[in-house]
């Protein structure tokens, strides 16, 4: 019997395309209260390990778990407006949702001020709060955050990291993040896991970022550059 904490595990799985192999014997444990990053190269097949992990596509190979009547929350990586279409905050948030339960996630991601806004009027920033809010409103047991940093300035990318500490001790969900690399990555995360195709290599950070397999594939300069931002707990 899995533990009553654990949302998700995938074990030796093996995902193949027609003659293409997507994965190969992956291992993954997602748990409550747990931040883990995914990083790859494009096409390093991370975005078929989070449809299995959701539920979305069943392996060739290898057994997947995931806890009954889970509820996830997922941000995208970009939101397409129809720029001939205005669509407020409000009306985005509230398709489907209550409009007390909107503005109180939107308050929790600092952004209630954008309410009545266009979403065509958002920055970068902005929007990256927006959709967190939108994943926030079912109250997730598991928040997949698919490339959360993008299209934000530096600033922003640190604030969206506190946010993000502030809801993994707030809520306690478990969070998984996605990235093609790690410019910028927490120092809150419980664990990163380097993919191509199979795990290179799985740890802490710093630790990573050492690491032979990760230097292979992403070079020495990679880890110079990279930045590991610290949560202060004191906010």
């Amino acid at each position: 019997m899995m533990p009553d904490n654990v949302l998700v595990q995938v074990h030796h799985i093996d995902v193949q395309f027609q003659q293409h192999t997507a994965l190969q014997d992956v291992s993954l444990k997602m748990q409550r209260d747990q931040i883990i990053t995914l990083i790859g190269p494009n096409g390093a097949g991370k975005s078929t390990l989070v449809r299995v992990m959701l539920g979305l596509l069943t392996p060739h190979k290898g057994s997947v778990f995931i806890k009954p009547n889970m509820r996830i929350g997922y941000m995208p990586q970009r939101l397409t407006l129809d720029p001939i279409l205005p669509l407020t905050v409000k009306r985005f948030l509230t398709l489907g949702s209550l409009k007390k339960s909107a503005q109180h996630v939107l308050t929790e991601v600092g952004a209630d001020h954008l309410f009545k806004r266009p979403l065509q009027s958002l920055s970068g920033g902005e929007m990256q709060r927006v959709l967190l809010a939108r994943a926030l409103l079912r109250e997730p047991d598991l928040l997949v955050l698919d490339e959360p940093i993008q299209g934000v300035d530096v600033l922003g990318q640190y604030e969206l990291y506190e946010l993000i500490a502030q809801i993994r001790k707030q809520r306690g969900c478990g969070i998984l993040m996605v990235s093609h690399d790690l410019h910028i990555v927490m120092a809150a995360t419980d664990c990163v896991v380097c993919l191509n195709q199979k795990v290179c290599c799985e740890g802490h950070p710093k630790t990573v970022v050492q690491h032979p397999a990760y230097l292979k594939l992403f070079g020495p300069r990679a880890a110079r550059d990279l930045a590991i931002y610290t949560h202060s707990h004191e906010q």
